[in-house]
Parts: structure tokens; sequence; C-alpha cells
């Protein structure tokens, strides 16, 4: 008995109401805090669907949940979708993601080379059904953040989606060295293969960080006030700011970096306020009573992680959104008490306040597949490891 079971279907949905019935022999009698989480978040995707949250994610998640754990992990089966958010399609991960972040490199003939690997790439990573996957602990966030498991439940875990599965790959995405290394040795033992995906950034307690970077959060508060703006916290928000707050997200996430980020739509910030999904912040304009900014953080393990983070990008820079919405989410870190990991993007921003960088991988199991089909892995994963890094380290992607 491995102790894990599969969910999906109408199985899921059964499993899933026992949460709203407290009496008898429920496993929901009495979640954890961290499994509490999951739980809605797994019934807002089962009860609205996903695409009606994430409009550009198209599937239906199913879950795994360890009984005596008190643990479930929310999966995802893909196959062909090569236009979904990289969240869900590991083609647009490796391949569109890659395609757009190629202007960031300073070197031309760089962007020249790597340009030209990319498509030959993609047709061999199509014909290799690159996207025939299983994403384990799957929220569909640009982050995910892991419950504390042992060896041995992240070993049986595996064996059950092998048997479940036996035509898709194994895919568990960020993973990193700080936050994860029971899940790293774990699965490299098991034989999986290590993929680099990004360099994500990682924020200590305050008084673990420089002197200067405290000093520079400081500052950045204090803007607050000097532009007027008032913290709105999620008692101070209602429904009818969803379409404001999605509008918000838009700006910066999809108009400003890609489409290629989960579109969230109206509805999941109305779901999000409603049911808990995240903890979501406002900068509301003492001036125009208007939302300005928006972030929205969840914890696991006593780590806290941003997939929501927008300001209204036609105000102008000066005025300094970010910087106000970054101090106001380092307040929060400092309050929470745990490890924030910030994700990737404005590197050098992150670093100047303390953030240390650390490589984020998905580990992949492709062993049980006919050769054709791990060549798109088999060719990811010694290249990203050998080439990608080293620039990721250099140009501080």
């Amino acid at each position: 008995m491995t102790g894990w079971n599969l969910y999906e279907g109408k199985n899921l949905e059964r499993l899933l109401a026992e949460k709203e019935n407290p009496g008898g022999h429920s496993p929901y009698s009495n979640p954890s805090e961290d499994e509490a989480s999951t739980l809605r978040w797994l019934a807002a995707m089962q009860s609205r669907s996903v695409p009606a949250l994430i409009a550009n994610v198209d599937t239906k998640l199913r879950a795994l949940r360890h009984e005596a754990l008190g643990v479930t992990l929310p999966l995802s089966v893909g196959d062909r979708e090569y236009g979904d958010s990289y969240v869900f399609s590991p083609y647009t991960h490796y391949i569109s993601y890659a395609r757009e972040e190629l202007s960031m490199l300073e070197s031309r003939a760089a962007r020249a080379a790597l340009g030209a690997l990319l498509t030959p790439a993609g047709l061999l990573l199509k014909a290799s059904r690159f996207n025939r996957a299983v994403q384990v602990n799957n929220r569909l966030l640009s982050t995910n953040l892991y419950p504390e498991l042992d060896a041995e439940a992240i070993s049986s875990a595996v064996e059950l989606l092998l048997r479940e599965f036996p035509d898709h790959s194994i895919v568990f995405r960020s993973l990193n060295r700080r936050t994860t290394p029971v899940y790293l040795d774990t699965l490299t033992d098991k034989g999986f293969r290590l993929v680099p995906s990004r360099q994500v950034y990682l924020y200590d307690a305050p008084d673990k960080i420089p002197s200067k970077a405290r000093w520079l959060h400081k500052r950045d508060y204090r803007l607050l006030d000097k532009h007027g703006y008032d913290v709105c916290g999620p008692d101070r928000l209602q429904a009818a700011d969803a379409p404001r707050l999605a509008e918000l997200y838009r700006l910066l996430y999809i108009d400003k970096y890609s489409s290629h980020n989960p579109v969230f739509t109206p509805l999941f910030f109305e779901q999000a306020l409603h049911l808990g999904l995240l903890k979501l912040y406002a900068l509301r304009s003492r001036s125009s009573g208007r939302l300005d900014a928006v972030l929205g953080y969840y914890l696991q393990g006593g780590i806290m992680t941003t997939p929501v983070f927008g300001y209204d990008t036609g105000i102008a820079q000066e005025t300094g959104l970010y910087r106000m919405l970054s101090a106001l989410l380092l307040s929060l870190a400092a309050e929470e008490g745990g490890l924030l990991h910030e994700s990737a993007g404005a590197a050098q921003f992150k670093r100047n306040r303390g953030a240390e960088a650390e490589i984020e991988y998905s580990a992949v199991y492709d062993r049980h597949l006919p050769p054709w089909r791990r060549t798109g892995w088999a060719l990811l994963s010694p290249l990203l490891n050998r080439v990608g890094v080293p620039i990721m380290r250099k140009y501080k992607f």
C-alpha cells in the first residue's frame, strides 16, 4: 500500500464535497492550514472550471491524497495544449516563453544563435509529444510551493503515478536547492532528470539582510504616504473590485510582460476574495478612490509566494507604484515570519533589497517511455544545464 489515492472527475467532486460536511469520519474534519488552502483551491477549480478562472489554461485538475499524512497534491495532466500558459504547458515554458526572453540578451550573436535553435527544438519537442505529462503539485501558478514530505512519501507517490499514467512523463515543477532539497535528492535518486527552468529570488527575514537593503525598503514604503495611498487588505476588498484587480494584474503581467503568463479572470479574483484562495492586498488612491495596484500571496510550509502582482502601468513611473507594492510585500512577509519566494523577474531590484538567487528546476521522469518520447527532455536537460544556467546567472534573468 502506498498510502496515496488518485481522485478525478466525480470521485474528486465527492471527495471535495466532504470538506463542506465536518461531521463523521471525513478526512477534512481538521485539516492543517496548508491542507485547507489546497482543498479550497481544488474546490474552486472543480466547481467553476479552470478556464473560467485562468483563461489560457484548458484542463481539469486531478489530485493525489495521502489519508494518513493529510496531504493533497493537485495534478495537471496534459497532452497537446501547446498554446496554453506555461504554468500548464511545458512547451510554452521552454519554447514560446524562451523565444520572448531572447530580447533580454545583450549579445546579438547569442540572440541569433539561440533563436535559430528554438525553431527546430520546438518541432522536436512536439514530435516527441512533449506536453504529454503529469505535473505534480501543480496549482497552475508561476510558483508551486510544496508540502513537507519525506523520501518514502515522495517515492510512493511517484510509483502510483507511473502505474496510473504509463504513457506520460512525470514532472515536478518549481524545485530549488534551498526550499525543496528533499524533493530534489529523492527524485534524482529515483532517476529523474533535473531540467533548469528559471532563476528565482528568495528573501529571508529582515534581520538577516544587509542594512542598505533595509534602508531601501523603508524608503520605498514611505512613498505610500508621499503619494497618498492606503493599503486595503482582504477585509476591505469586495467582489465589485474583482474586475479592477484583474485589470491591474493584466496590465503588468500580460500586457507588459507576456501573454504566456496565466490570465486570471475577474471571476478568479472574486473567488480568491470569497474563498480565501489568496490573501489579496491593494493600494487605493486617497485622491481618486481608485485601486491602482494589487498583490496576492499564499503560504505553504512557512514559505510565502506572490502569484498575483500588478499595477496601473499608465501612471507615471516616477510615482513608484512597483516600489510601493514591493515594499508592502516585504512588510507582509515580515509579518508572516517565513521565507519569501519572489519568483523570477526584476532581478536587480530584488537583489538590491536583499533577495538571493537560486536556480529552479523541473524534475522529469521519462525512463518508462519509448526512446522517441524521451528525446525532448533528453535534449533540454544537458543544454540548459550547460548553456542556460550560465546565461541565467550572467544576465541575472
